[in-house]
């Protein structure tokens, strides 16, 4: 499979028609006067079927002749402190198939947005599609970038839902290598001996599968640009290796190269909007595979950052292969570096599914995130990188283990063991992201999602201009 086989998944939106079918967004403060603008038939059908404008209400309104002439859709009280910015997302999914048009969209171009998300459907196992209800653009919105966000969010989500059977280390490659070639960037990608010898981690953690581990490294932008990094873990399919998982503690492991995923979301979304910046994406694409060959419990493997590693867990292998791109990212002494996985089961005790952990030493950094994430609707909490609790990683024949042996602050020293191997980089920030939707809500159907993308965009777009 290449990343073209892909179907696309999130339809487009359309230029202007008057014969769109109107959608009045109606807010508690807002209902009286578009109440009052109904037809007398139309607000005594929205009366009769007690319409409210409560968040997520929804009136079907006919026309004289009986066809559809207009939805009514509640927005609750958008002031509110429990009031979901991507409400309108739930629309595609109620509405009939047609084309409609949003009126009164307090902010259009988050309505647009969360519209085209709600659109996403994997279908790529499933025979039909059927038809879906379509958007006119709001008028003065940038649609565009609407269109280039959502169509990068429904490649992420194409990728994490693929099932691993169909999804192995030279099929994210594949990804991103039509990825590059679509915006003219240059990929080089280390395999075999090349990287056994350079990034001994990532090795170790691929050789037990019979699909090959690789390091994939793509750079775009002016080279005398600000240089940004982003360093996404793809482990395409986690067993846990000899540490092996329950069985039920594997049936999402398809989504263990979230992390990839949001960075090659990120990356599309940068390239696409033509950011000037240096942009590098480093993808670390392995599957952790149990065979005769696999990494084992009491191992001591190098680094490429030199520093060598006891394996206290081989199920907690993603911060060993995010380690050596991490070295390789820290000696080219970039602006900022950015890395993404599905890292910690502690990081979604801690905040849920919704909310990824982000960790940083740089208070301007986190703050930039926080905002960046709060404009884009994509937020993270940010978490302590505790420094004292370093000393959990402790090994008594080795530089550290790969893991604390406790049950205490699991994402953090986690955190803490990828700090070691970026050290001179103090704009480094580390989202640890649960990469899927456990339920549907608006905008954010069941599945594969790429959580911290649209953030970074934001936040890159927002230093490095657009």
């Amino acid at each position: 499979m290449t990343q073209a086989e892909i179907p696309a998944t999130t339809l487009g939106l359309l230029p202007g028609d008057t014969q769109a079918v109107p959608v009045s967004l109606v807010t508690t403060g807002s209902w009286a006067k578009v109440e009052a603008g109904l037809e007398p038939t139309q607000r005594s059908f929205a009366r009769a079927i007690g319409f409210k404008p409560k968040a997520g209400g929804l009136a079907l309104l006919p026309g004289p002749d009986g066809s559809l002439a207009r939805v009514l859709f509640g927005l609750g009280d958008p002031e509110a402190a429990a009031h979901d910015r991507l409400l309108v997302g739930k629309l595609p999914g109620l509405l009939p198939e047609g084309v409609f048009r949003l009126d009164d969209a307090p902010e259009p171009t988050e309505a647009a947005l969360a519209w085209l998300m709600g659109s996403y459907r994997f279908g790529r196992y499933r025979s039909g599609g059927g038809s879906q209800a379509r958007l006119v653009a709001p008028a003065g919105i940038d649609a565009a970038e609407v269109e280039r966000i959502a169509a990068a969010v429904a490649m992420g989500r194409d990728l994490v839902n693929t099932p691993a059977n169909d999804l192995g280390p030279a099929e994210i490659e594949a990804a991103a290598r039509t990825l590059g070639a679509r915006h003219g960037a240059s990929v080089t990608v280390t395999q075999g001996e090349a990287l056994a010898t350079e990034y001994p981690l990532i090795h170790a953690v691929g050789a037990a599968s019979p699909r090959a581990p690789r390091l994939i490294d793509l750079t775009w932008g002016p080279a005398d640009a600000p240089r940004v990094t982003l360093v996404g873990k793809g482990v395409a399919f986690d067993t846990g290796g000899l540490d092996i998982k329950p069985s039920a503690a594997m049936l999402l492991m398809k989504k263990d190269m979230g992390g990839a995923a949001a960075a090659l979301a990120a990356a599309d979304m940068v390239m696409g909007a033509r950011l000037r910046l240096r942009l590098r994406l480093l993808i670390t694409a392995v599957e952790n595979a149990v065979s005769g060959n696999a990494f084992r419990p009491g191992d001591v493997l190098p680094s490429r950052a030199g520093l060598s590693v006891e394996i206290g867990n081989t199920d907690a292998e993603g911060r060993l292969i995010l380690a050596d791109a991490l070295a390789l990212a820290d000696a080219d002494s970039p602006d900022l570096i950015l890395d993404f996985s599905t890292l910690t089961g502690a990081a979604r005790v801690a905040l849920g599914p919704d909310l990824p952990a982000f960790f940083t030493e740089d208070d301007a950094l986190a703050e930039a995130v926080a905002q960046a994430g709060r404009a884009a609707i994509d937020p993270v909490w940010r978490m302590p990188l505790h420094a004292p609790y370093a000393s959990l990683l402790d090994s008594k024949v080795a530089d550290l283990n790969n893991v604390s042996g406790g049950p205490f602050a699991g994402a953090i020293t986690a955190a803490l063991f990828l700090r070691r191997f970026a050290p001179n980089t103090k704009a480094h920030g580390h989202f640890d992201l649960y990469g899927w939707n456990p339920s549907t809500k608006p905008g954010r159907p069941e599945g594969g999602e790429v959580q911290t993308a649209r953030l970074t965009y934001t936040l890159l777009k927002t230093r490095y201009g657009g």
